[in-house]
Parts: C-alpha cells; structure tokens; sequence
C-alpha cells in the first residue's frame, strides 16, 4: 500500500507539471483527489492493513495529500496567468475599452423626508440641534416631568445598558432639556429648534413598530408664547408640507412634558378627506404630538415659567413617509432590501 502510495503522489506530480489549460487541470484534480480519485481509493482501503501498519500508512497519506493539493493550487495560478496572458495576446480582452461606471447610490426615504423638514423649519426660523443617542435615566424621563415609578413611563419601553441609569434614548424629548441650557444662556435667551434623531424601544418588531425610528422634536421658547403661536406654527408647516390646501384639526391627548397637550391631524391627502385605506376612511391623518411646555420642564431646562412659555411637538418622519407613499410595512425601512430603497 505505501508503494502504490508513492507511485499515486510521483505520478500526480509528473502529470501535474505538463498541465497548461484549465480543463485538463480539472481533469487532474478528479484523478487524484476527486472523491473516486486515486489518492481517496488508497485511503478508503486502510481497514484492510495490519493495524501496526495503519498509523504510518494514515500519517504518509495525509502527507501526500497536501503536498498534491498545495502543487495543484500552485499550478492553478500558473494556469490561469497564462490563460490571462493567451487572451491578452490574442485581443480576446480589449484593455482600451472604459471601465464599468460605478453604480451611484441613492437617499434613505427617511433622508428624503427628513431633509423635507429640514428645508421647512429652516425658512421659519428654526435651527437644527443634534442631541445624544444614548441618554441618563434623569434627562430622558425625571426632568421631563416623569419621576420615578411615574405611570407615563410604561408607555415606553425603554432599553437599558449595563450602566446603570444609562439608556437609548426612547424619544426626542430628552433635547429638549439640553437645548434650553445650551441654547438658552441660563435662560435669558428665546430658542427656536428642531431635533432630529434616532430613537431606541424594546418593542415587539411588526408591520406597524420598529425597535428603532426616527422622530423630529421642535421646541419654541420664548416670552409670551401662546397656544394660538403653536397652532399657527403647525398650521403653516402642513401648509408646506403637504400642500397650500392642507388642513388640520386637534384633539385634546395627555403628553407628561407639556400641559395641554394635544395631538395633529391633517386632512388626507390622498383622497382628500373623502376616506381611503391609508387614513382607515376617517379622511384624516395624524402627524404629530404636540402642546405648551410644562412649567416644570421649562423649569429644568433653566428658564423662570413665570416670565417664560414655550410650546413643543414631535414628529416622525417614517409614518409621514409611509402615509405618503402608501407604505403598508415599516420593516422595509431597515430591511436594506434594494428592491424597496430603490423606488425612492
């Protein structure tokens, strides 16, 4: 048996060597080390040796076997530089002949939308602040008016980290407080500001909720703001966003950072307050959540409620996105599915 080995791996070494094309390379490869090649046969018959003779004969197998597959991967470059080399010769590859145009990327519908806002807000007088990801217990939820074992809190199902009272931020909220004492100049100062973000919720993944979105916060503080100041504001953005025919209604909802509190609608845009699908033949859309700064919020975030007001909401630019395209599946937004992201 070890002769016939080594007559296996001298005959495979000899006839791997007069290999030039890569068919009679494939030819090889099935001979010696194809599954019914020579070198398998050999091994399949080792339970028929003395069993003093199996471990040298196992050892010497194996041997050969890798110095063959190393040799044949070795002849393999050979083979294919010069088969590069014939075609090259042979004009088979016009070196000349320009270079495939790099696919060009496109914008994330979030980004298109976001971007719509960005646009809007700016012409009325609103900056655009960026805050943290990952927030404290305290400023995502105990300055915004939710001590705790407050019952507002449950309406959020936040995700902790290992740190202790350190969280992803569960809504834009929490800016809110940063904006007024970076912004405010110890509150000596009125703000206008939009805070786009990512939020984080251990949420149950479905056609409807993500465990991630986006949400626009908006903030206006100031001396003498009023309800009517926050009413004619979103008014104007639906004006702009959706059209000069645009109109909206509100409806009186709880939020624990503002008081009152009231959530947006807008009319359909689809079928134009007639009722479809989209808006479940309502004729009407929510948009946003919305109301006057809590004194306590105003408070923590540094200005005197007595002399200052301020109104707030939250938007978010998925739902928006998916109501004006018709979108029925909030997954495909972090799906990366080509076929989806593409259409935008």
């Amino acid at each position: 048996m070890l002769d016939k080995l080594e007559s296996v791996y001298t005959d495979g070494i000899a006839a791997l060597d007069a290999i030039n094309d890569g068919d009679a390379l494939r030819d090889w490869e099935l001979t010696y080390l194809g599954k019914k090649g020579a070198l398998t046969e050999l091994m399949r018959g080792v339970g028929a040796l003395p069993k003093e003779d199996r471990a040298a004969f196992g050892k010497r197998a194996n041997e050969v076997k890798e110095a063959l597959t190393a040799a044949y991967a070795a002849r393999d470059d050979i083979v294919k530089a010069h088969a590069l080399a014939l075609d090259l010769v042979g004009g088979e590859i016009d070196v000349t002949l320009p270079g495939r145009t790099a696919q060009k990327g496109g914008l994330h519908p979030s980004t298109h939308t976001l971007r719509r806002f960005y646009a809007i807000w700016s012409t009325m007088g609103f900056q655009v602040y960026r805050s943290r990801d990952v927030e404290d217990d305290e400023t995502n939820f105990t300055l915004l008016n939710m001590p705790p074992y407050h019952p507002a809190r449950d309406m959020q199902d936040t995700i902790y980290t290992t740190t202790p009272n350190v969280i992803l931020r569960t809504h834009t909220s929490p800016g809110q407080i940063r904006a007024m004492r970076e912004l405010g100049a110890d509150g000596t100062a009125p703000i206008r500001v939009i805070i786009p973000g990512m939020c984080y919720r251990f949420e149950q993944i479905t056609a409807r909720s993500e465990i991630q979105f986006h949400q626009v916060e908006a903030l206006c503080v100031g001396r003498n703001i009023k309800m009517s100041d926050l009413k004619g504001t979103v008014a104007e953005f639906a004006r702009r966003m959706y059209g000069d025919s645009a109109k909206v209604r509100f409806r009186a909802s709880y939020f624990p950072f503002t008081e009152p509190s009231m959530e947006v609608d807008v009319e359909c845009f689809l079928c134009g307050g007639e009722g479809c699908r989209i808006c479940k033949y309502a004729g009407w859309l929510e948009i946003a959540g919305s109301g006057m700064v809590h004194p306590t919020v105003l408070q923590n975030g540094g200005y005197d409620p007595r002399e200052w007001s301020g109104f707030a909401f939250g938007m978010g630019p998925e739902r928006i996105t998916m109501l004006r395209h018709g979108i029925q599946d909030i997954r495909y937004f972090w799906g990366n599915d080509l076929r989806f992201l593409e259409q935008f």
